[in-house]
């Protein structure tokens, strides 16, 4: 892989630190709100506990992009 394509995919590879980043923040917040949900509003603590592992799986996702672009990269 030459040096220019090399630097695309470095570029991508920050994109995706980027998001990661950006997911675990909401992913944060969306903790905090479902450890104050009141255990009378089961409702609301299932939609939360669904959205968590969501947003858990979207950055689990990321780092296996991350991973397949470092590949090719390095040309493993």
């Amino acid at each position: 892989m030459n040096k220019q394509r090399r630097q695309v995919i470095d570029k991508l590879i920050e994109q995706v630190e980027e998001l990661k980043c950006g997911i675990q923040e909401v992913l944060d917040e969306e903790d905090e709100y479902r450890e104050n949900i009141p255990e009378s509003m089961t409702v609301k603590q299932e939609i939360a506990d669904s959205a968590c592992e969501n947003l858990d799986n979207a950055i689990s996702s990321l780092d296996e992009v991350e991973e397949y672009l470092q590949s090719a990269r390095d040309g493993e």
